[in-house]
């Protein structure tokens, strides 16, 4: 909860503000059983008319200043409550942002969307709520107490008994209750996951008949989750019944206890009721103090786990002093001596890398399906950072350079093709908003994009839903392609970046590439080998080992691992052309 109060910092004059409300409020209704008293005392009991008018007016003025209070006194507290929300939604965003691959696969994604969403709107109710409560309710429970005992010392047991019975319920509320709080956020974490899961895969879901199955994994994890609602539901529920209870069998003994004080001419009948009145706030505020009870232990809980992603600390940083690539900046990579192992895991799953990726020249990278290949390009972005050895590009290792300057001399295009919804101009002009529309076109020509963007109705301006569902796999490849040549980079990564295309597609696409991007450093991650067999330099991986580093005449002769994965693709002919 520290964190939510300095959240609250920037807010400390409206904060100040809401509370002069909140005790102009709380003094109106502190003033009103007396002047109920005034009127019954010397009002009705002498049948003055004029009197009850004159106090009857001073009761409607107080009235409307407490109403007007407390309009004033609830958008200030929407305010602060919306704004701090707000701050805290900015921070965790950034914050996950900066996050590496390592800190993602953490907290895995539905329960970062859960804190930022659910947890963050815990906090907002809570704050808009105990700002009126907190301050008020001392304040309306302490006048209540004091102007009631002004009243009548005889009866102050009866407030005195009902107060200790509302403590003992709100403790054994808290016992029961507090527990729970975490498991419903752990609860909606679970059914987010599921939830996304199936939005994700539903044609998978609907291509395997699996839609039962997927409907009971959601069943249990939604009737998981319900359950442990209807819990705490029912349990606060018992609250508000068990309070009018208690409020109605005090008004009863306070009536009874009253009237025989009243018939003995000890009290009046204005003081007896004006009595009744306080004795009804001071409940009223425990009651709402038993209602922050319940709010604030889930907000601690949302709190915390919003505390947990906000306080996690970066594996990837920036150097403290970062160094910078000369401005005739060569893009030759190289790997020494590489290991690597995910955070976590026991065994490498790259081991003892070491080659070099020459500029104007390309770089492909070949294995079998789990062999590293994604894991390689990975380390070079700096998605996940090596555990021993170097790489170093330009000659600098790419730990001793701000991430910001590294990625800007990196085209990356990776696996899965991921487009924004908007337009295809806004796509592309995702790499550099500045770029003008020849660089556009241009980079639509060499990803051989321009063919299928002409035949739309609005052409660059088309329309392009959430995550490129309106295109094809090989049009979203290509405009993904497209997109990181409009960044023009000196050192471009396609991670598997032609397997949705036709192979006459992914020729000319290559030929493309290589004409027009002649002084760059091209990293291709490929399945297939007429991708790469005419790369300058290709690396075979297996078991995250490099087998075999040549080109691709050579390895058919020296690396039985490529020969068996050229074989087995292409024909004897073929491997020789």
């Amino acid at each position: 909860m520290s964190k939510i109060i300095e959240y609250l910092k920037p807010y400390l004059g409206i904060l100040a503000i809401a509370i002069m409300l909140l005790v102009v409020q709380a003094m109106c209704d502190l003033a009103l059983p007396d002047y109920m008293s005034d009127i019954i005392n010397k009002g009705i009991m002498n049948n003055s008319i004029d009197y009850i008018l004159q106090i009857g007016g001073k009761m409607l003025l107080v009235t409307l200043l407490g109403a007007a209070s407390s309009i004033a006194m609830g958008y200030c507290a929407a305010t602060i409550a919306a704004g701090v929300s707000h701050d805290i939604r900015f921070d965790v965003f950034q914050k996950v942002q900066g996050f590496s691959n390592a800190e993602i696969d953490k907290f895995g994604t539905a329960s970062l969307i859960t804190r930022t969403t659910n947890d963050i709107t815990q906090i907002q109710m809570m704050l808009l709520i105990a700002i009126r409560m907190v301050f008020y309710s001392p304040i309306l429970g302490t006048g209540g107490v004091i102007n009631a005992v002004s009243r009548s010392t005889s009866m102050t047991w009866i407030i005195a008994v009902t107060v200790i019975v509302l403590i003992g319920f709100i403790m054994v509320m808290f016992a029961f209750v507090m527990p729970k709080f975490r498991i419903v956020q752990q609860l909606v974490d679970r059914l987010n996951l599921v939830s996304k899961e199936n939005l994700q895969g539903m044609l998978v879901i609907r291509a395997f008949n699996t839609q039962k199955f997927e409907q009971d994994r959601f069943d249990v994890a939604n009737r998981n989750l319900t359950e442990t609602n209807l819990f705490l539901n029912r349990a606060m529920a018992m609250a508000m019944p068990f309070v009018m209870l208690i409020m109605n069998l005090t008004m009863i003994i306070i009536i009874w206890v009253g009237s025989t004080q009243v018939s003995a001419f000890k009290m009046e009948v204005g003081d007896m009721l004006a009595f009744m009145q306080y004795a009804m706030q001071i409940i009223m505020s425990f009651l709402m103090l038993s209602i922050m009870f319940i709010l604030i232990p889930r907000a601690a809980v949302s709190a915390e786990r919003i505390k947990d992603v906000l306080e996690t600390e970066d594996s990837i940083k920036d150097p403290v002093k970062p160094q910078k690539y000369k401005e005739d900046f060569t893009p030759v990579i190289e790997f020494k001596n590489v290991n690597f192992r995910y955070p976590g895991g026991d065994n490498n799953v790259l081991e003892d890398i070491n080659f070099t990726a020459k500029q104007g020249e390309t770089t492909a990278i070949i294995g079998a399906t789990g062999s590293g290949k994604s894991t390689l390009v990975n380390l070079l972005i700096r998605f996940y950072d090596i555990r021993d050895g170097e790489i170093l590009i330009d000659g600098i290792d790419i730990r001793n350079v701000g991430l910001k300057d590294l990625r800007k001399k990196i085209s990356y295009i990776p696996q899965k093709s991921l487009l924004f919804s908007g337009t295809i101009r806004s796509n592309l002009l995702y790499a550099d908003q500045n770029a003008p529309d020849e660089a556009l076109e241009k980079a639509a020509r060499i990803s051989q994009s321009t063919e299928f963007i002409e035949t739309k109705p609005d052409k660059y301006d088309d329309i392009i839903a959430q995550g490129g569902a309106n295109v094809s796999g090989g049009q979203r490849q290509r405009l993904s392609i497209a997109r990181a040549i409009v960044k023009n980079s000196p050192i471009y990564i396609f991670d598997d970046s032609f397997s949705a295309l036709d192979l006459k597609t992914d020729a000319a696409l290559r030929a493309a590439i290589k004409n027009e991007l002649k002084n760059t450093t091209l990293f291709i991650v490929a399945q297939r080998i007429s991708t790469i067999k005419d790369a300058e330099q290709i690396i075979v991986l297996e078991k995250g080992k490099i087998a075999g580093i040549g080109k691709h005449r050579d390895l058919l002769n020296n690396c039985e691992v490529y020969r068996e994965i050229a074989t087995s693709q292409l024909s004897e002919e073929e491997l020789l052309l």
